[in-house]
This record gives structure tokens, sequence and C-alpha cells, in this order.
């Protein structure tokens, strides 16, 4: 891997964890004001949902720079299936195993998930870059308007 793309792909992991704080700011704060209206699970999963939604505007415009399109609109949910098993699993394993309080555990259950979320996320909203190394990220990252052939969201 060249210095240009390792910086590119370095870029992208520092924007993916400026969206991620954002994101999971967001999302635990929709989760804290749902959490006296609702038993905690649901709240966790609207928070979940709402949160999803902002993070694939943020993520697809400001960590990987490209256009959002209904395809990955759709698809971007897929990643987001192993971030919602690995959160889940942990969220219950810390609020039933560990005694960990319903307040506190979900922010501790997505911090675990985050190297996934990245990945998925990555493989998704740049399509032809496998894991997002070598010349197509080098390319993606040159030209970020490159993928306007589909429709927009």
């Amino acid at each position: 891997m060249g210095d240009r793309s390792r910086r590119d792909q370095l870029g992208q992991i520092f924007r993916f964890a400026l969206v991620g704080g954002v994101n999971t700011g967001t999302f635990f704060g929709i989760y804290l004001l749902l959490h006296p209206w609702m038993p905690y699970f649901a709240a966790y999963t609207l928070a979940f949902v709402l949160s999803m939604i902002g993070s694939f505007f943020m993520n697809t415009y400001f960590t990987y720079r490209t256009r959002p399109t209904w395809k990955k609109f759709l698809l971007f949910p897929l990643t987001n299936v192993t971030n919602y098993v690995i959160q889940s699993a942990g969220l219950y394993a810390l609020v039933s195993w560990a005694g960990m309080d319903t307040r506190i555990a979900p922010l501790v259950a997505a911090v675990i998930a985050i190297p996934f979320t990245f990945l998925l996320s990555r493989k998704i909203l740049t399509p032809g870059t496998g894991a997002g190394t070598g010349a197509a990220a080098a390319a993606a990252a040159e030209d970020p308007a490159r993928d306007r052939s589909s429709s927009t969201v």
C-alpha cells in the first residue's frame, strides 16, 4: 500500500471516528429521551434506527466522500445488522449478566461494535473497493464525485 493510499485510509478511519462520536452521542441522547417512556430495549431499538439514518448520510458525505444513492441507502442497514446483533447481544449481556445500569450499557455495547461497523460500512458505501484499499480506493479518494450514476437519496 502506497503512502497516499495509507494516508487516505487513515483519513477515512479518522472521519469515521468523528462521525461515530456524533452518531453515538445522537443515539445515546435519543435513547435517554425515550428510556423513561418505554421499555429500555424498545427505546434502544428506536434510537438505533433513527441514528442509523443519520449515520448513513454523515458517512456517505463526510467519511467516504461519495454520493448517497437509493441502492446504498437500502443496503446500508445490512451493514448495521451485524452492528445491531453485536450491540444487542452486548446490551443483553451487560444488563442481564453483568448487572450494568440500563442507561450506560448501550454506550458500552456500541463501543465494542465500532471496528465491525467501519469495515462493513466502507464495503457498502465504497463499492468496488473490496476492503477499500488499492487503486479503486485511491481513485475514489481523488474523485469523490465519481459515483454519480445512480439516483440519489
